[in-house]
C-alpha cells in the first residue's frame, strides 16, 4: 500500500482530532514530501509525551511509539534536539487534558 506524503497525512490527522474536538496546532512544519512526524501529546498540567513512527523491522507494520515523555520542559528540549537532527521534521501539538491523541485510530498508521 503506498504511502501518504508527510504533508498530507498531516492534514488528516488535523481534520480527523478536528472531528473529535481535539485541538491541534502544527508548530514546525517539515518536508511537505517525505518529512518525519513527532506529535507531541499535552495534557495542560505540566507533563507532555511526544510519540514517533516506527517501523517493525520483521512485520514492516508501522507503529506509533513513545520518543519521550516527562515534564513539559524536557520534552520541548529533546523536540528542540530532533529540529536541530533534522530541519524537514513537522512537529503536531495535540492539546487535551484527558491524553487523546488518536494514533491509534485506523488510518493513521500509514
Amino acid at each position: 500500500m503506498p504511502r501518504l506524503t508527510a504533508g498530507l497525512w498531516v492534514q488528516a490527522y488535523l481534520a480527523r482530532l478536528g472531528q473529535a474536538a481535539i485541538p491541534a496546532f502544527v508548530t514546525s512544519k517539515g518536508d511537505a514530501t517525505a518529512g518525519a512526524v513527532l506529535v507531541k501529546q499535552n495534557p495542560m498540567d505540566g507533563s507532555a509525551c511526544v510519540y514517533q513512527r516506527s517501523v517493525d523491522l520483521i512485520t514492516g507494520h508501522r507503529t506509533w511509539v513513545v520518543l519521550t515523555k516527562g515534564s513539559e520542559s524536557d520534552v520541548d528540549s529533546t523536540i528542540a534536539r530532533q529540529r536541530k537532527f533534522d530541519p524537514d521534521l513537522w512537529v503536531i501539538e495535540v492539546e487535551d487534558r484527558d491524553g487523546r491523541h488518536l494514533l491509534e485510530e485506523p488510518g493513521l498508521d500509514r
